[in-house]
């Protein structure tokens, strides 16, 4: 997920905006967290450790060696690498990150993470990030080919046939993810529980007392599973978009399908009250995504997808592709906002080509051939190797156990109104070598003498807002700061009111009111979609103008990793590219028409010195015309050239 957040300490305003006093942390507990030690101190331990910088990073990489089984150690070792970004000031602490997943490389992260916080945060603390055991540099285990696969499945479990397919694909994704990163000897060690080991050992190597630990969706599960484990460490805890880890696997993915059908719902109510939305949607936005999923109930839908080469590929659209579709893009604000559009393109003229693009994008598939694009930044073989050691699941063999999974979501086939499908997500535990056999879930974390705040938004749709609100209700020094709308993982996102609150905890050593509400929204500003034919455009103008929003939020440019040349086939024909320079983003159109009637060919640059976009294009279609496009740092935008005969010059 790209973070865009400017924290600002704003501790005068802190009272107005978020209402409740803000008292200060213990003396015992700032005492014993506080560390003056020079930034340079941490330097040149990180150098006797070993330290080397992190791959196009400002981070330092250790290199730890660790027990593979911390429990019952045997003298094999597995590596894992710690990223440490040394304070720029007077250090008061450690501040460690951990990110979610399970799967994710938070050293992948760590550099923008790091930028997005407040300057007082990496001015104060030691921050640290990890690859978890098995994640990128610690591992680098990967299944992309066997995961894309079993995604698109038929996940469809509401007839015999369905259910049998489904436990086929489960089996064959077991086995095939396995064999594909290599059957390693870490499998059966890969779980949280050895994982938080391993930071602990890190800590010992720094010789830190006390920390803070920051934890966000997974990083939750990971940061109280060390909680629970090595309360006396920690200085402060933060749980961000959090996990009830008192809850069955069955118990915690019904409130998980459930928090995704709520987040689609609010997401098209959304919709509904926005003019613009609904003008494109042709109605209501609900009444349209419930047609289109009994519509591809009965069957697939084809569709023809525009490839790269300028031809075009007959494609099919599936139930389980529109439930992936819709998950994968409920996750933040904006994201919702493109799911939206895409639902409108179909709702408006059958266009599924929108909906395909977030398909591919959701799934890590090149568009053009629909092969699978290891993803570093995230492993579905660490997803699973964790979750199935984390979560057990009743049963004596696999196949007894994928049955009585399976007898355990008949109750929600029917009853849950959308993505019923999600219930399912661990059913590979069931087949997965060295699954935890422990049914029995943690005890509810209280920590005790550890000030915990537990953020959370009310529209996630992954970490359900009533697990947070659990989690919270059982804490012995606990405070609950919610978002109403809101992101999956509300930290860092530029809501100043969630933001200063968090930089405050850790700086200030500054505590939130015990019960804390920030206003959110459901879904960013929506933009429109294109006419359908460049006649009904006002002015040039106005079509660049509306080109330079579809193409800002097309998934294969909005979600780009800025490394890859990409490029895509468009609408109505033609080619559109985009490479990452040293002056910015180039882009290159040749005969592309986003929309019947306006074919670009041309180029053009978003430069990085002055955060401008300029496009130098030649037009053809209902009128012919060459055009420059400008839009500055401001937002101003301007086009001058001819169109149609007729010399123009406009701007706003």
């Amino acid at each position: 997920m790209k973070k865009f957040c400017a924290l600002l300490l704003l501790l005068a305003a802190l009272t107005q905006a978020c209402a409740g006093g803000l008292p200060t942390l213990t003396d015992e507990t700032g005492a014993t967290a506080g560390n003056a030690s020079a930034a340079s101190e941490t330097s040149t331990l990180l150098k006797k450790l070993g330290g080397e910088p992190c791959p196009d990073s400002d981070f330092t990489c250790v290199t730890l060696e660790v027990p593979l089984d911390h429990f019952h150690p045997d003298g094999r070792t597995i590596k894992v690498v710690f990223g440490v970004l040394p304070a720029t000031g007077q250090r008061k602490g450690v501040f460690v990150n951990a990110t979610g997943g399970p799967g994710t490389s938070g050293l992948l992260s760590a550099d923008d993470y790091a930028a997005a916080f407040d300057p007082s945060i990496p001015e104060n603390f030691d921050i640290v990030f990890f690859d978890q055991r098995g994640v990128g540099l610690s591992g680098g285990l990967q299944c992309a080919n066997a995961a894309a696969a079993f995604y698109r499945a038929n996940w469809d479990a509401s007839t015999p046939d369905g259910e049998a397919a489904l436990t086929q694909s489960a089996k064959t994704f077991a086995e095939d993810c396995v064999a594909e990163m290599g059957a390693p000897e870490s499998l059966p060690y890969l779980g949280t529980a050895q994982a938080v080991e391993d930071l602990d050992d890190f800590l010992d190597a720094l010789g830190v007392d006390k920390f803070w630990l920051y934890g966000e969706s997974y990083g939750t599960q990971y940061a109280q599973t060390y909680a629970a484990s090595h309360p006396d460490r920690l200085a402060g805890l933060l749980l961000d978009g959090t996990v009830d880890l008192t809850r069955s696997g069955f118990d915690f993915y019904v409130s998980q399908a459930q928090a995704f059908n709520d987040s689609l719902a609010v997401t098209l109510a959304a919709c509904n009250e926005d003019d613009l939305c609904s003008a494109d949607m042709n109605g209501d936005a609900i009444a349209a995504y419930d047609a289109l999923a009994a519509r591809l109930k009965i069957s697939p839908l084809p569709f023809e997808f525009p490839l790269p080469t300028g031809e075009k590929e007959t494609r099919g659209f599936t139930f389980s592709d529109l439930e992936t579709t819709a998950s994968a893009y409920m996750y933040s604000e904006t994201a919702r906002m493109i799911f939206l559009r895409a639902l409108a393109s179909y709702a408006r003229t059958g266009d599924l080509i929108p909906m395909a693009r977030i398909l591919y994008d959701a799934l890590g598939l090149d568009p053009e051939t629909l092969a699978a694009i290891p993803d570093p930044s995230f492993s579905d073989a660490i997803y699973y190797a964790v979750e199935c050691q984390d979560y057990g699941y009743p049963g004596a063999t696999p196949e007894q156990r994928a049955e009585i999974y399976l007898r355990a979501g008949d109750a929600y086939d029917d009853s849950l109104p959308r993505f019923s499908s999600i219930f399912y997500g661990d059913l590979p535990c069931a087949f997965w070598p060295n699954a935890t056999e422990n049914t029995e879930r943690p005890a509810p974390l209280v920590a005790t003498g550890i000030p915990t705040i537990v953020l959370n938004g009310t529209a996630d749709p992954a970490t359900p807002y009533e697990g947070a609100r659990a989690v919270h209700s059982r804490l012995e020094d606990g405070y609950f700061v919610g978002e109403t709308g809101g992101p999956h993982v509300i930290f860092g996102w530029g809501n100043s009111c969630v933001d200063d609150l968090v930089t405050a905890f850790l700086v200030a050593d500054l505590l939130p009111a015990h019960e804390v509400t920030c206003d959110g929204v459901v879904v960013s500003e929506y933009v429109p979609l294109l006419p359908v034919n460049a006649a009904d455009f006002e002015n040039p103008l106005h079509a660049l103008a509306a080109l330079d929003d579809e193409i800002y939020y097309l998934p294969e440019y909005y979600y780009w990793d800025y490394e890859t040349p990409t490029a895509i086939g468009c609408p109505f024909g033609g080619t559109f590219s985009f490479v990452m320079t040293d002056e910015g983003e180039k882009f290159s159109f040749f005969q592309c028409a986003f929309l019947d009637g306006f074919a670009l060919t041309g180029d053009g640059l978003y430069s990085y010195d002055d955060e401008s976009l300029t496009l130098h294009l030649s037009i053809r279609g209902l009128a012919n015309g060459a055009l420059n496009y400008q839009r500055n740092a401001d937002g101003n935008i301007s086009v001058t050239g001819t169109y149609n005969g007729v010399d123009v010059d406009l701007s706003e």
